[in-house]
């Protein structure tokens, strides 16, 4: 009985720790809903407090500020198809290497593995002489190539390591049925990757669809901005419009959101999977 009361007693404290945790973590999102509907004086004098009179046309005026419209179309444009293409180019790489455990493999997983933690900072200036050459700069094409290389060390990584837990055998019997290899990887294999096929689609979709730094040095003209770049605009050197700012906010994390509660079960299973023999 007393050890019936006591793991009740630290199921309780656990609950109470993780619903005060919870509520810590969605103070930002209070502070950026109820001021979203603040008039700017309201918001500097009184952010904390509730609404008195909610100005829903903050989002109207923000929506036509930073032409939502098409930051929006770019915003998923850009994370679309740089998904798309990480997903099919790394899966395929990382299939190759751990199927094909070749000298040049092994050196080329290294490559990429090492790759993963060079800061971004410190090849921003060699990465604008190469997009300079390349006739890379203010393009959507040119971004999203940026984004596959970027991109593909994280994503070859865990599909190297989710891979390795795919029996061989089911691949062998494939092939004498008369499989061809690509009959292998695309019926057999990629059924067996959805939940890492997920995994790498949140994460990547997490980092491009809030990416500013790699944007706003690729994209320049004012049609092309993604979300994160139109609502910079919105601060200049001698002024802040958080009137504008937080309902463009609110209008920029509101599909992400949505698409990561939508995802969020398999994430978690996905990484677990991939981390086994990665």
């Amino acid at each position: 009985m007393g050890k019936t009361s006591s793991y009740r007693l630290g199921t309780w404290v656990a609950e109470i720790v993780l619903i005060v945790l919870g509520l810590i973590f969605l103070i930002p999102f209070y502070f950026l809903l109820v001021n979203s509907v603040k008039s700017f004086g309201d918001i500097l004098a009184h952010s904390a407090s509730w609404p008195t009179i909610f100005r829903f046309e903050n989002y109207a005026n923000a929506w036509n500020k930073i032409n939502f419209p098409t930051a929006l179309g770019n915003s998923l444009l850009v994370t679309i198809v740089s998904n798309a293409l990480l997903l099919l180019i790394s899966s395929m790489a990382a299939y190759q290497m751990v199927r094909h455990d070749t000298r040049f493999n092994r050196l080329l997983f290294g490559l990429l593995v090492a790759a993963m933690v060079v800061p971004f900072q410190s090849i921003m200036l060699p990465l604008m002489e190469v997009s300079n050459v390349l006739s890379l700069n203010n393009s959507i094409p040119g971004l999203i190539l940026c984004y596959l290389g970027f991109g593909a060390p994280l994503s070859v990584f865990l599909f190297h390591g989710f891979i390795k837990t795919v029996p061989v055998e089911v691949e062998q019997a494939a092939r004498v049925d008369g499989s061809s290899r690509y009959g292998v990887f695309f019926r057999i294999v990629c059924p067996l990757l959805l939940p890492m096929f997920v995994t790498v689609l949140i994460l990547n979709t997490l980092w491009i669809w809030n990416d500013y730094l790699l944007p706003s040095l690729i994209l320049n003209a004012p049609e092309l901005r993604t979300i994160p770049i139109a609502t910079y605009m919105l601060f200049g050197q001698y002024t802040k419009q958080w009137d504008l700012a937080l309902p463009a906010l609110v209008l920029g994390i509101t599909p992400i959101v949505v698409f990561i509660l939508a995802m969020q079960k398999y994430i978690v299973s996905g990484i677990a999977a991939g981390a086994v023999k990665g």
